[in-house]
This record gives structure tokens, sequence and C-alpha cells, in this order.
């Protein structure tokens, strides 16, 4: 709506301001004269005040009902008194200059302004809607031997549902039927599928693997777990305060000293037995000075460019207030799979028996396991992919149901597998490995065997693996002063595990997804400003809940929704980068809020004619080019904050 005001009104403003007497003076030109052209200005100008500056007016209304005047009530005042006091000038009723080309410029910016501050400003239901897109809209309900594809909403406690493989599970309930690898990482965090067999409880929303399943739904609608993190993030969003905006506040204050101002000049004026025309110009020029041009430019004007450059720079400004709380945090929680982790299997640690090299045993790992497509599996070939090893093609795969693969390479047969697969084959185990093993074991992570000819060749340690980057940024936030946890909802070894080899001290682990908004509130109870980095559905409710959310690009589409600051480069090392923007955006509000109301208290007694003793007197539109040049330093100032290195 400010769009399309802002628009048309700037288009009639243009003929304003040429036709206008005061700016042909000013810049000595002489404007096409034609029967009627007189009328230009106060006609376009008429339509100006009612098509784009009533909607300023309506908001004054509400204003005062609230008892609450603020900067509409200003702008309305202002163009109000500019619209009367130009039509009684018009008609001849006192002799001045009339406002139209300030009335129409008048408006015309502070639609400028306003449209820019919408935008800045995201609707947070967004990532309510994502959540439910993770429910299918259909569900295959079992009637005996028959199928019956219903939708998920008329689905109730005790129904049997068939789940393909590859479809999302569209209740909460328990597995009767058949056995698969569940992806769990949006609900619960686990970074790895789970097994499910028949007695499992299954979770609405998850991802089936491989398997068919036959479920028992237990829960629909209100009482799955789904909508339970929704209702979640749905309070944190609501029960977020809503933050009195600077410059409103700033609008609050000079609306009350303009409107006293104005008084006094009126009274002043009149006691002072001067004429009625005199006092009501004197008038008019204290309110049109003191309207905020420039302060109805001077959080917007920053907020866009700051919200460029983070852009620019990688970072995703979704909510302005969350960008202006990142100046006082001085604790980050990050989520770890997907945020400090890839998220992905990769083999972290290996171990090798005498003769072979490590890079053998990989290139031979990874040729037996290409077929594979286990996590693990892949994780092991994606490795031996990022450190350029080339393996060779293989013979005769074959998986061992339950207990690895196997396959011919070089004439050799080799096998993968974890200790279910040593148990079968009674592999010889060298003590090297074992220790590897053993070390895998007590940080929660899988110990993965390469067997030649019934003997154990290597042992690979296969984990979710570090991002490079994270160490740095750990380390970069430490240095700030700044205190960093880790939250998960991993075993206590695997946490324990990342956060000794990142240096993390505080680790949250085993948290269920209800529970993590509680840690964030337990923190900001301590007087804390929290931020919260994660990437998944089970972070959302964490991230709307945090002072800021920090999301991370490549994340689900839940969290980036539910995150104040997206990072688009999926780069935690951007998290200090956004404190800086906040501070220099900060900084660079606070200049522009105190010049743009602050020039006043030199303004409006000006305008007022406390110099007038002296030959000094502003008319109002003079008033309107002083006005106008605080507009210009506001924007110049706001400008130079695109000097910021982040």
């Amino acid at each position: 709506m400010f769009r399309d005001k802002f628009w048309l009104s700037f288009i009639m403003t243009l003929p304003v301001v040429y036709w206008s007497a005061h700016i042909q003076h000013l810049f000595g030109y002489q404007a096409l004269e034609f029967p009627g052209s007189d009328w230009i200005p106060p006609v376009l100008g008429t339509i100006i005040f009612f098509y784009g500056g009533w909607v300023f007016v309506q908001g004054a209304w509400r204003e005062l009902k609230d008892r609450l005047p603020g900067m509409m009530t200003l702008i309305s005042l202002a163009i109000t008194v500019a619209f009367v006091f130009s039509w009684i000038v018009d008609l001849g009723l006192i002799q001045a200059e009339s406002l139209w080309w300030e009335l129409a410029t008048l408006v015309t910016i502070m639609l400028l302004g306003h449209w820019i501050e919408m935008r800045s400003i995201v609707q947070a239901q967004g990532a309510l809607q994502e959540l439910a897109k993770l429910l299918p809209d259909n569900a295959t309900r079992l009637s005996g031997q028959e199928e019956e594809v219903v939708p998920v909403s008329e689905l109730k406690e005790g129904d049997i549902v068939l789940v393909r493989p590859g479809e999302n599970i569209p209740a909460d309930g328990i597995l009767r039927k058949g056995k698969s690898d569940v992806n769990e990482a949006m609900i619960t965090g686990e970074s790895a599928p789970v097994k499910k067999v028949e007695g499992d409880e299954v979770i609405a929303g998850t991802n089936n693997g491989e398997g068919s399943l036959r479920i028992e739904v237990t829960g629909t609608g209100e009482k799955t777990k789904l909508s339970g993190i929704m209702r979640l993030v749905a309070e944190a969003q609501s029960s977020k305060s809503r933050a009195q905006n600077l410059a409103d506040r700033a609008a609050q204050f000079l609306t009350g000293a303009a409107i006293l101002a104005a008084l006094l000049t009126l009274i002043g004026w009149q006691f002072a037995g001067m004429p009625v025309d005199f006092t009501i110009v004197r008038v008019v020029t204290v309110l049109v000075i003191a309207c905020p041009h420039a302060l109805g430019l001077a959080v917007p004007l920053v907020v866009a460019i700051s919200t460029t450059l983070g852009a620019l720079g990688g970072l995703l400004v979704r909510d302005r207030l969350g960008l202006e709380e990142a100046r006082n945090l001085d604790t980050v929680i990050f989520d770890k799979t997907g945020t400090l982790t890839l998220g992905e299997f990769r083999v972290v640690e290996m171990s090798t028996v005498e003769g072979i090299t490590e890079e053998e045993a990989l290139r031979l790992a990874a040729a037996v396991e290409k077929e594979s497509e286990h996590p693990i599996a892949r994780g092991i070939v994606k490795t031996a992919e990022d450190r350029g090893i080339d393996f060779p093609l293989v013979e005769d795969f074959r998986t061992i149901k339950g207990k690895g693969v196997m396959a011919k390479v070089d004439r050799f047969e080799y096998k993968m597998g974890g200790p279910a697969l040593l148990e079968v084959e009674q592999a010889e185990v060298p003590s090297e490995l074992s220790k590897e093993a053993e070390k895998a074991a007590e940080l929660g992570r899988a110990a993965i065997y390469l067997l030649r000819n019934g003997t154990a060749i290597s042992v690979f340690t296969v984990a979710d693996a570090v991002r490079p980057e994270s160490k740095a940024v750990i380390s970069e936030l430490q240095k700030r002063g700044i205190e960093v946890a880790m939250l998960t909802g991993d075993s206590r070894a695997v946490a324990e595990s990342v956060a000794g080899e990142l240096g993390i001290d505080t680790v949250f682990a085993e948290v269920l997804p209800e529970d993590k908004a509680s840690k964030v509130r337990e923190l900001q109870a301590e007087g804390k400003k929290v931020a919260m980095v994660g990437d998944g559905v089970n972070d959302a409710p964490a991230l709307a809940t945090a002072d800021i959310g920090i999301a991370i690009g490549a994340g689900t589409d839940v969290a980036v929704e539910a995150g104040h600051i997206v990072l688009v480069k999926s780069d935690p090392r951007d998290i200090p980068r956004i404190i800086t923007l906040s501070r220099a955006t900060y900084g660079k509000m606070v200049q522009n809020l105190w010049w743009a109301a602050g020039y006043n208290i030199v303004a409006i007694p000006l305008a007022a004619g406390v110099l007038a003793a002296w030959g000094i007197l502003l008319t109002p539109a003079v008033g309107a080019i002083l006005m106008s040049a605080s507009t210009v330093i506001v924007a110049i100032n706001a400008q130079l904050l695109r000097r910021t290195e982040l």
C-alpha cells in the first residue's frame, strides 16, 4: 500500500514542485504558463493530501485514541496545517506564500520512509507454514487388505496406515509391521537415520527410508510432536515484546515539543500585539520545520543499507530487531548437527596394519562401499573423494544382510562392516586396530572394519564431521568475550567429543526438541543476551525464543523462517560479522536520530521568531528548506554505513 501510494504521489509531486513560485524563484526559471496553470499546485496538492497523506491522518487518529501520540501524529499535524494554510493563502485570506510543494514532498518522502520500513519487517508466520509442509496431505489407510487414500485430517487413533519407502510419516504412531531406517533429523536433531522395528514409536513428519511400514496411529493433529513444536514456535514468536522503535520514541517527544512550541508562539505573538496573519505564519513555520522528514527516514534508511550490506556479505536479515539485538550478545548457543558439524558422515580417524598406508586402505574401502546406499558407506566414499583418491572398479558386489558389504578388488575379496561382521566372520583383529575401535566406542562413534581374507587390515572411525571453519568462529567469539555453548539431541559422548575438539566448555546434550527453547530461556533468566544458531526443524522453537535466531542457510526452510538472520553461505564464521554489522548499524541509527530530532533545538526557536528583534525571521518556505537539508544530511550519514568492513 505504501509502495503504490508513494509512486503515484511522487509522479504528482513533480509538477507541483515545477510550478511552485518559490522553487521558480530559488532556481531562477520560468515555468510554462497556460490558462489554469496556477491551479496545478493546489489541485494536485489537494489530491496528494487525501490520496497519499490520509493514511497518516488515520494513523494519527489511532495514536490519539491510544493516547500515544507519535510520528503519525506529527506528520498528520504538519501536512494538515500546510494544507489548510495553503488554501487560506490561495483564497486571499492572508498574505503569505502557500506551502503546496512542501506538503507534496513531505507526504511523498514520508510514504517512501514507511515503505522502506515495512519491507524491512518480515512477518514470522512462514515458520509455521514450513512446519506444516512436513506432513503429507494424504495417507494410505488400511482396512483389512484394502487400501484407501484419505486426507491426513481424517486419520483417527487406532487406524493402520501404510508408509511406502521415501514417504513422510503422516501421524505419530507405533510400528506394527515392517522395519526401516527413518530419518528423524528434522525433528530430533539425531544425525544418523534411526532403525525402526516392530513396536518402536515413529513421529509424524519424519521420512521413511527403504522399508515398507504399517503403523498404528497414536496421535493426530494437535497431539503430534510436530504440532507441539509448532505451538512452541508460535508461543515464542508471540511472547516477544513489541519493541518500541527508537524513531517512534523520538517522534513522540518531538510531537509534544512541536505542539508546545506552536502554542507558545501563538500565545506569545498575540500578547505582543502582532497581526493574526503574522502569528499564523510563525505557527505554521514552527510546525513545518519540526516535521520529521529526517526522522521518518533516519532508521529506515540505515536499515535498508545495513540489510543490503548484510546480503552482499552473505547475511540475510529477516528481522531488524534481531540485528539490533546482536550488538549486545554475550552468549551464543550452537546446534551441533549441521551447524558446527556437516550433518553428514565422514571418516574422522583411521588406523591400518603395518604395510598398508592410510590412502591405500581408504581407496579399497571406498571402492567396496561405492555401491552401497547406507549413510556410513556414503560417508566413507565422500571422504575418499574429498581427498582426491581414485578408487578402482569392483566385482561381485554383495550385501551381507545386517552385517555389511563385500566385493572383489584386484582379485582379492574384501568385506566392510562393524562389530557384527567381525562376529559372524570370526575375524582376527590386530591390537592396534582394537585400540582405535575402543576409542571410537568411548566417543560414541562408529568403527567400521576393512577385512581381507578374514583378517582386519584397517578400521575407520566414522562420525558426523566437524566443519573445518567451526574452530575459527568459536575462537573468534571467545576472543570477543562471548560465551559459547553447544546444544544437541545427540548422546553425551558424541557431544563431549565435538565440544572437546572445538574448545567449547558448556554442553547441553540429549536435549529433546521441546526442551531446546527452555534451555535458551534458562540462560536468558540469568540476564544473558542469547543468540541461537541452528539449521533443523527441532531448532525452530529455540531460534524463535532467542534474542537473536541465526539460521544456517543450507538448513531446513523452517529454521530459515524462524531465524532473525540467515547465513546464506552456511558459514558459521559469518556470526562475528553479524555483531560488527549490528554495532555499526546501531551507531548510525543513534547519530541520525540525534540529528533528525536534535536540530530542532535550534530550528524551532528560530521558526518561532526569537530573533525577530534583530530582523531574523524564517518563512515557512525557508523552514521547509532547512527541514529538507536535515533529510539530506541524514541520508548522507546513512550512506557512510557502506564503509563498514564486515
